[in-house]
């Protein structure tokens, strides 16, 4: 019996991982939950689910919850802040760790876990994106797994070889696929006069704002290179990206002999949460299955750099010194809100992402609190450059 602690449950990865875990209650547990404030989804979670802990970083949520479960005569202790978040990360009695926790604040929590030896599913980009290397050197000195959750991050771990030390033998480059968002064909001229309720108006997913203005600039897969190169030790030059509109073929890896190894199914998280939680086996997911014939046709196509000039932001990002990811990614934090506040224009997101790259230095950038302040001076910067746009 594995114990699962799940830092983000009340979010929708969180949410779907309880899902696959309710279909094999053999074999896992659930030791903790951790949320921000949604204590009313939390208190529904822990009747069902019967965690250990509850924990919640907004404390008027905690108290709610504490007194809700007192009425139900649940055994769930309910904690409350981000060291409680960070404990039950760390605990002896977990054994797995869904990191899912949104931005920066779930930071800390993973890097407890890594530290602590856990097998660590990742589902929080800023962990790689803003803190790579750090957390990546917090994996090996506690010698657990990571296991990434994203789909792409997972169809690559999904497509590599069993022996690690292989890799760099074997692998020619990878290819991350990408939807191309509700862009993909749009004329560019009319790009900047896009709203945000277009750019959010994803063809093949629902999901929150922020995320579908990335998908729409292409700033997700930006980041996800990022991720890439941390995850597999691959140098920059080695991760493409290809437009895959149908967003069956969730990533491949090509090999030196010519082969390529892709890695398909109906788009749904529970099958990568599935294969983590169940790694090296496999085991059910709940999806439904993939029919080829139905889906009739596979494209492919190069990301035009005119519409999705944000993408080499990355490439640059990696060329320079520790830090500079994590000042793409809160310049387009920065820009992105900026953009769904109507304060200025699509097409302005990624001239805020690259001024901002240039112009925040980090030569000084040596441990996580360097990176944390090089966060902070890149929004400041954002936030200048965007108070300064006329249109």
């Amino acid at each position: 019996m594995k114990r699962v602690t799940i830092l983000g449950s009340t979010g929708s990865i969180g949410s779907s991982t309880l899902e696959v875990l309710s279909l094999h209650p053999q074999q896992f547990e659930v030791f903790a939950l951790g949320a921000y404030q949604r204590d009313d989804l939390l208190l529904a979670q822990c009747l069902r689910f019967k965690p250990r802990y509850a924990v919640l970083s907004d404390a008027t949520a905690a108290n709610r919850l504490r007194l809700a479960l007192r009425t139900h005569g649940s055994a769930t202790e309910v904690l409350q802040g981000e060291a409680a978040q960070v404990a039950i990360a760390a605990a002896p009695e977990t054994d797995i760790v869904m990191a899912s926790i949104v931005g920066a604040a779930g930071l800390p929590s993973g890097l407890a876990a890594a530290r602590a030896g856990k097998r660590v599913l990742l589902a929080n980009k800023e962990s790689l994106v803003v803190a790579g290397e750090l957390f990546m050197q917090a994996m090996r000195e506690g010698g657990g797994k990571l296991i990434p959750i994203d789909s792409e991050h997972s169809a690559i771990l999904q497509s590599l070889p069993d022996d690690c030390a292989q890799w760099a033998h074997s692998v020619r480059e990878i290819t991350l696929t990408a939807s191309g968002g509700p862009f993909r064909q749009a004329d560019p001229a009319r790009l900047p006069d896009v709203t945000p309720d277009a750019a959010c108006a994803h063809p093949n997913w629902s999901m929150g704002r922020k995320i579908s203005v990335d998908s729409a600039t292409m700033m997700n897969k930006a980041l996800e290179v990022i991720e890439a190169h941390h995850l597999f030790g691959l140098r920059p030059q080695q991760i493409r990206v290809l437009i895959h509109p149908q967003s069956i073929v969730h990533s491949m890896v090509c090999y030196h002999d010519g082969s390529v190894v892709a890695q398909m199914g109906v788009p749904d998280m529970r099958t990568p949460i599935a294969y983590g939680l169940s790694y090296p086996q496999r085991m059910a997911s709940g999806v439904s299955w993939l029919d080829l014939a139905r889906v009739g046709r596979l494209d492919f196509e190069q990301p035009d750099p005119v519409r999705f000039p944000g993408l080499q932001l990355a490439y640059q990002a990696l060329s320079m010194p520790m830090g500079a990811c994590a000042v793409l990614n809160a310049a387009n934090e920065v820009a992105v809100g900026a953009f769904l506040q109507r304060r200025m224009r699509f097409t302005d997101i990624h001239q805020v992402n690259a001024a901002t790259l240039d112009a925040v230095n980090v030569d000084a950038v040596r441990n996580l609190d360097d990176i944390l302040e090089a966060d902070r001076r890149a929004r400041a910067r954002a936030m200048a450059l965007v108070d300064g746009l006329k249109h």
